[in-house]
């Protein structure tokens, strides 16, 4: 996934640290080509959800290069390192493809967890390499003015709370009605699972409902304690931030106690089918919110399936897998990468980009409404558009699916976060940062 870092515990067996991906896209010679460094952790515990995602960015990757060329010609060399979701080993990665490979410029690195996110936060502002990490990342570093190079694109969790909350008073009649509702989130016991606490207090206070946090330690194995304190406080919804197999675990010990699964809503890292299916029938109507919407009938998708599946040169193993929340995540973070190479291109040729120029690009992106049509990716992405005062994204949407016991429906369309709720908030503790950092923020316009 972005990959969120859900637990520091992660250990994993060793894996080979650099895979050289074969066809003559992917050649081993890189000069004139852009580099992109992809980490991965098909090892550990946390390979089943990476696998589809990494399946993802290599398929949309390869039709680029294949089908259209390249970007605006430019080609794209890919290279793996394996992290075993593991943050020293990450490192490892960062400083092995920081500065290129064989010729290839690296403009940008996407870490795939954000516990590495942070770790390199010091190191990308000495190196002036742009850290991406679409659906994570650290909030605080929305403000690109004392975070130049983290770019948390997409998705926050702060926002991930406000949308769960309208979803709530949508179906209690409004927000008014939301008083004396009980909310209860069940949290992995992590940086990740813990970063909603402070949005959902902020929250609880404006509208009244009560703000019920209950964490699980890792791996989330043992629930049952955790599930018959939910029902003894009477909680009405249950918010549910999962990862790996907490998620399944809770759906099924839910069942257990009696706690319905249409009440209970999943985060973005907890709404896969690997996260659903697992629990069987217990599953059938469990909500999440979903940035990375499944399915196959999205343009894009449509034109990977016939261009890249079909012809027998997609990275995925299991077909099934096609098509999945993690799959699509993994074509909508490489839409992320080649639209930021496509906006620096405008501005300084169509050559490989360096880490200073995929900044720029990246704090210049616009994909709107017209760019997402022609990628063929309507109702896959929302309008992404950044500047140097938000790394982020202007607007942040989700939208609720539900699970039918075979696939997921969606019940929503985007769910638009206010996104000047928690602006303040988020000011002010990057202003606390760059004070203790001795940062002189930069100005607010590109």
């Amino acid at each position: 996934m972005s990959l969120i870092q859900k637990t520091l515990g992660a250990a994993a067996a060793a894996a080979i640290a650099l895979t050289m991906m074969a066809g003559p896209s992917f050649a081993e010679d890189g000069k004139g080509q852009q580099l992109f460094p992809l980490f991965t952790y098909r090892t550990g515990p946390y390979a089943p959800s990476f696998i589809p995602f990494g399946a993802g960015n290599i398929d949309y990757i390869r039709y680029i290069n294949e089908v259209e060329g390249g970007v605006d010609g430019v080609k794209i060399l890919v290279q793996e390192c394996e992290t075993a979701y593991a943050i020293e080993r990450g490192i490892e990665c960062y400083e092995r493809y920081k500065n290129g490979y064989n010729g290839a410029l690296t403009a940008a690195i996407y870490p795939h967890s954000s516990g590495l996110d942070v770790a390199l936060t010091d190191k990308a502002r000495i190196d002036k390499i742009p850290i991406v990490s679409p659906g994570g990342g650290q909030n605080i570093a929305t403000d690109g003015r004392v975070f130049p190079y983290q770019f948390p694109l997409i998705f926050d969790y702060w926002s991930e709370s406000q949308i769960i909350v309208d979803y709530i008073a949508q179906q209690a009649g409004g927000y008014d009605k939301l008083k004396g509702v009980k909310i209860a989130t069940l949290y992995h016991d992590s940086g990740y699972g813990r970063d909603t606490i402070e949005p959902l207090g902020i929250l609880a206070k404006k509208y009244g409902f009560e703000d019920i946090q209950i964490p699980v330690p890792h791996p989330g194995e043992q629930q049952q304690a955790q599930w018959q304190q939910i029902r003894r406080s009477g909680a009405d919804w249950v918010f549910l931030r999962g990862w790996g197999v907490m998620t399944p675990v809770a759906i099924k010990t839910a069942a257990r106690v009696g706690f319905p699964a249409n009440r209970i809503i999943g985060d973005i890292w907890s709404g896969s089918e690997d996260d659903a299916r697992p629990a069987g029938p217990a599953a059938n109507g469990y909500l999440a919110v979903s940035v990375f919407p499944p399915g196959k009938d999205y343009g894009i998708i449509k034109k990977l399936k016939e261009q890249i599946l079909d012809k027998g040169k997609s990275d995925l193993k299991d077909d099934s897998k096609f098509g999945t929340v993690y799959y699509n995540y993994g074509v909508i973070e490489a839409i992320t990468f080649v639209e930021a190479l496509r906006t620096g291109h405008k501005k300084f040729g169509n050559r490989p980009l360096t880490a200073e120029e995929g900044q720029w690009a990246l704090e210049n992106l616009n994909i709107d409404e017209k760019r997402i049509a022609e990628l063929g990716a309507e109702g896959l992405i929302s309008p992404l558009k950044t500047s140097i005062d938000n790394h982020k994204g202007e607007t942040i949407a989700g939208k609720i699916i539900q699970w039918n016991g075979t696939s997921w429906d969606t019940r929503t369309d985007w769910i638009k976060a206010d996104t000047s709720l928690f602006a303040d908030v988020i000011k002010a503790k990057a202003a606390a940062y760059a004070a203790e950092k001795g940062i002189t923020p930069r100005a607010a316009q590109n």
